[in-house]
């Protein structure tokens, strides 16, 4: 089994920026739109450069994102193969975009050529924080000695437990994104509705719960998190957030107040699913149920 291995995953991931500094992590780069503006995302942004893509947002520029193709795989990976070296790769839902299957047409047009080093796809089911837990137990798995093969069989094995809750602000960006009706996002959006959203065990965003203004949604984000929460993995947390630190703050005192012993990486969100989310997002990730 293959032993030497590179681990990557996208531009879609959020990861602990203190783990990064000591860790070789590689991103694949994404794509995406800020009104007519072309950007690249191709590793963790700034918080200063996030401030201005969410007030660009509440300017009211819209954001779109593209899928990774085949082709950009294959640029990006072939370098590391000629090398001799083979690369885990942590992939964003496939229940929210069709990157996954990019990755493996990718994956086996390169085995035609590389019969030694590969490529091998795991389909997170999640995004964000989600994937930056994900990588953090990845490159420990590798440090424990774990193959290529192990590793990516662990995390296809504990991914289902990758548990995200989301309460989004301005119900519009979900409208445009076709999660919800437009009447729903106008009458929402008049009587201060915050929904609440977890990504399923398929990896898509569904709309679990409606509360009526942050305060309550912020409790059920912590409910959530009080009654899913399995410490059998550790007590790592992540808090994301759309440029709303205030948000954030609040449900790191909450989530601190449930467990004292919780270690919370909490961090702004990236560009690709910042633009389909908004400002004022907050998510709370963790292992847990379903």
């Amino acid at each position: 089994m293959t032993t030497e291995y590179l681990i990557y995953t996208d531009a879609s991931a959020d990861i602990d920026p203190e783990f990064m500094k000591n860790e070789n992590i590689r991103f694949v780069p994404m794509r995406y739109m800020v009104g007519d503006e072309e950007r690249l995302c191709e590793n963790l942004e700034e918080e200063v450069f996030l401030k201005k893509f969410y007030d660009a947002q509440r300017a009211g520029k819209v954001t779109q994102t593209s899928q990774i193709t085949p082709h950009t795989y294959v640029e990006t990976f072939e370098p590391v193969l000629k090398e001799g070296k083979s690369i885990l790769y942590l992939s964003l839902s496939s229940g929210l975009t069709k990157t996954f299957d990019s990755v493996c047409m990718a994956a086996k047009e390169l085995a035609e050529t590389y019969r030694e080093a590969k490529v091998l796809p795991v389909d997170s089911l999640c995004a964000t924080g989600g994937m930056g837990l994900l990588i953090e137990c990845a490159v420990q798995n590798q440090k424990n000695g774990m193959s290529l093969e192990e590793n990516a069989k662990w995390l296809n094995d504990n991914k289902g437990n990758m548990t995200l809750w989301f309460m989004v602000d301005d119900l519009m960006y979900l409208k445009r994104g076709g999660r919800i009706p437009a009447t729903t996002a106008i009458i929402g959006s008049a009587l201060n509705i915050k929904p609440i959203l977890e990504v399923d065990a398929e990896g898509k965003l569904i709309t679990i719960e409606k509360k009526r203004g942050p305060k309550m949604g912020l409790k059920a984000l912590e409910n959530k998190y009080k009654t899913q929460r399995n410490d059998a993995y550790g007590n790592r947390v992540y808090i994301v957030h759309g440029d709303c630190e205030e948000y954030a703050n609040e449900m790191e005192k909450m989530i601190k107040k449930e467990n004292p012993n919780a270690e919370i990486t909490k961090m702004m969100l990236c560009p690709i699913i910042g633009s389909h989310t908004g400002p004022g997002l907050v998510a709370v990730i963790f292992f847990g149920k379903k």
